[in-house]
């Protein structure tokens, strides 16, 4: 018997479908032999088989990785409520769609509702499918993202989505909803939607179960074994509760609330609980819980005060946020009050409805993938990375080759090389808010394990504020810590020759830049990545005393990955050497080259001068030259030319003129500057200019990986370098 499930009752009678033999058992994955011969699809359809299946979660996932290895990859939802769809404005943006916004849907709810109420299915359907056509011929693959249960019963609803994959042409996933659900359950729902998928003749890619949770994996493994015929692998996806709940912008926005106060970046934090105050204070605070939205009427002056106070105290759990109700504006008074929290995150919105229709909205509101939500983008990312990759795609889809690494590829590859082998990062910042933030996005996507120094209770007082999970991430204050003496007997001997006392490196060792070296230099962690608030040369001075440069390599320098439009260049030195000689300008491209390889990146160098060849003379461009000389000697098999100017060495129809017989000159990939100055001015300007991601600055010639963050770094920044990070400890392990 199936779970009795509504989603399910109309395949009973699929249930006499002959089974095939399971061919092989993996991790969380069914490989089953076909059912038949298998007609190419070039389109992916993910339909959810129940309301909340998460299935925009898995629609982000495969969209991330055709978009990778693919050549064009569109995105289309045959349905929506609005033409201002949450995931389809998170697709476009991510995936830097160009096409109109109207293009990636079909139709609006209301006309799919007044054609299907009037017996005009086909109608819909066609229009559905002239839509999606002419989306299709922009791209070589289009990821589709079935209706949402709005109206329609789910089982037709379901079937309705089958059929619209038919027609449409594409591969169809299945998304089930595991959680709150008994092994047997889950393994007779797939075994359900397999007989389904078999009896409507539909291609399909895979499986995938929501919300699985992890102690029944090895059940539904063990249940599905010989039981089922599915074509494609079936993914037991983890569950990860930031995606099911609701964020307070998105409660905001459902219910057309007006943010009055508090700090907007609050208006991201996930809503766990709500919960409605009519009792007085004192009773009430007894029933507050970490990340409750409290809702009361707006004349509550007590409440809305004694809520914001809470928040504040250490005795009390941290606030998600104040709904008040009634169309009441909180009195004068207290505005003023509020408005003098200036560090308050707490956002204070407000509604005309009454409470108990408010609160009954609150709870209708449905959680939802959208831009700006960074949080929400890599838990879902999480979701398939480690189950799906290339080979799994080869020979059922047919994938362009990428002509170059766009920096989409290459972030996504960095992700994927630092998580095969798992590496553990010290972030000497702990309480530094875009650190905690880039710290989750890394624990969320499983790259890294992650050490925070710092004084602990103001570090999980920001995490509780921010609204973060990072239970996996370990803290540690240099100041109190069992292992301060250990790093402090090390310090005094790899420094006693240069006058450090065993007080004096007793008292180093508590800076937490200090305090990071020593960890991984001793072994206790593999890398360290600092600067977002301390300077360069606070960040890396502990590392050029302790860790020291690697055989072989006569100083330490640095280059900054440089993720631009349409492709990925190296940029150095400019973080570390003011104004370096002709001999260590030429180690620096040899390493910067070295870097390049390291990533994927063909190193073809452009030793960069303001003049090209032998046009000019002077100290600076005798000096790039020397450089040249130096380095094609030390490594002929290299790519490299200079002096060069920039323009010569990325645009081909100058280079053609300065340079014609060049095989650098035009497409340089790894740009070396002749001094501090150059070079770090050039990387800020095209970084501002451009909006280039650059990411860095990378040390290069260092023993073990320990790398600077600029102090303007966003959280993208940190979670690249983190991920660059763990990568140079893999290959120096």
């Amino acid at each position: 018997m199936l779970s009795g499930s509504s989603a399910f009752q109309f395949l009973l009678k699929c249930a006499s479908i002959p089974l095939f033999h399971v061919q092989r058992i993996g991790f969380a994955t069914f490989k089953f032999a076909p059912g038949g011969l298998e007609i190419m699809a070039n389109s992916l359809y993910i339909a959810g088989a129940a309301p909340r299946s998460g299935k925009s979660a898995v629609s982000i996932g495969f969209m991330e990785l055709f978009s990778v290895y693919g050549d064009r990859v569109g995105f289309f939802r045959p349905i929506v409520a609005t033409p201002n769809d949450s995931v389809i404005a998170l697709m476009t943006e991510r995936y830097r769609l160009s096409e109109t916004p109207s293009s990636y849907y079909g139709c609006l709810a209301e006309e799919a509702h007044e054609l299907t109420a009037a017996g005009n299915k086909d109608e819909l359907t066609k229009a559905i499918l002239e839509k999606f056509k002419a989306l299709e011929a922009h791209y070589d693959l289009v990821i589709c993202e079935g209706s949402d249960f709005s109206g329609a019963a789910p089982g037709l609803e379901f079937d309705f989505n089958l059929e619209l994959a038919n027609h449409l042409g594409c591969m169809v996933v299945p998304v089930l909803n595991g959680k709150g659900r008994k092994h047997w359950e889950i393994s007779d729902d797939i075994q359900a939607i397999d007989a389904a998928l078999a009896e409507r003749h539909c291609q399909v890619f895979a499986i995938a179960v929501n919300r699985t949770p992890a102690a029944l994996r090895a059940e539904i493994l063990h249940a599905l074994a010989g039981r089922i015929a599915a074509q494609a692998p079936v993914y037991l996806l983890a569950e990860q509760p930031i995606l099911d709940m609701p964020t307070v912008g998105e409660v905001a926005a459902a219910l057309g609330a007006e943010h009055i106060s508090g700090n907007p970046d609050g208006l991201s934090r996930e809503v766990l609980h709500f919960k409605v105050a009519a009792m007085e204070l004192p009773h009430f605070l007894d029933h507050v819980e970490d990340g409750s939205l409290i809702i009361t009427p707006g004349d509550r002056s007590d409440i809305i005060v004694g809520t914001l106070l809470a928040d504040a105290s250490e005795n009390y759990p941290q606030i998600a946020g104040v709904l008040l109700t009634g169309g009441l504006p909180p009195a004068p008074q207290i505005l003023k009050l509020i408005d003098g929290l200036a560090r308050s995150r707490v956002p204070l919105l407000m509604v005309g409805s009454d409470t108990y229709l408010t609160a009954t909205a609150v709870n209708a509101v449905e959680p939802h993938l959208a831009p700006g939500n960074p949080r929400k983008v890599a838990a879902a990312l999480g979701l398939l990375e480690g189950q799906l990759d290339r080979a799994a795609l080869n020979g059922r889809f047919t994938l362009g080759e990428a002509k170059h690494i766009t920096p989409l590829r290459f972030e996504y590859e960095l992700i994927q090389r630092a998580k095969k082998e798992r590496k553990h990062i010290v972030l000497p910042e702990g309480a530094e808010e875009r650190i905690l933030k880039a710290a989750e996005i890394l624990l969320l996507r499983d790259v890294v394990d992650i050490t925070l120094l710092g004084d602990p209770e103001q570090i999980r007082r920001t995490i509780a504020q921010l609204g973060l999970r990072l239970d996996k991430a370990r803290i540690i204050d240099p100041t109190h810590s069992e292992l301060r003496q250990r790093y402090a007997a090390a310090l005094h001997a790899a420094r006693s020759h240069k006058g450090v006392t065993p007080q004096m490196a007793w008292d180093m060792v508590e800076d937490v830049s200090y305090f990071g070296t020593l960890m991984v230099h001793l072994g206790d962690a593999d890398g360290m990545v600092s600067g977002a608030l301390h300077t360069t040369q606070h960040t890396i001075r502990p590392a050029f005393q302790v860790i020291r440069t690697r055989p072989g390599a006569s100083l330490i320098s640095s280059v900054f990955l440089m993720s631009l439009s349409d492709q990925v260049v190296v940029y150095g030195d400019c973080a570390v050497n003011p104004d370096p000689t002709a001999e260590q300008l030429a180690e620096i491209a040899i390493t910067a080259a070295a870097t390049a390889s390291r990533f994927g990146i063909e190193p073809r160098i452009a030793m960069l001068s303001y003049s090209t060849g032998d046009s000019g003379s002077g100290t600076s461009v005798d000096k790039v030259r020397e450089a040249v000389r130096i380095a094609r000697q030390r490594a002929p098999q290299l790519k490299l030319e200079g002096p060069i100017q920039y323009d010569a060495a990325v645009d081909a129809s100058v280079a053609h003129t300065k340079m014609p017989d060049s095989e650098v000159a035009g497409h340089a990939t790894v740009f070396i500057f002749p001094d501090l100055n150059t070079g770090n001015n050039t990387y800020k300007a095209v970084q501002r200019t451009s909006g280039a991601v650059a990411i860095g600055p990378i040390l290069q010639g260092l023993n073990k990986p320990v790398n600077d963050l600029s102090r303007g770094c966003t959280v993208t920044d940190i979670v690249n370098t983190v991920a660059i990070t763990a990568i140079q400890a893999q290959q120096d392990a």
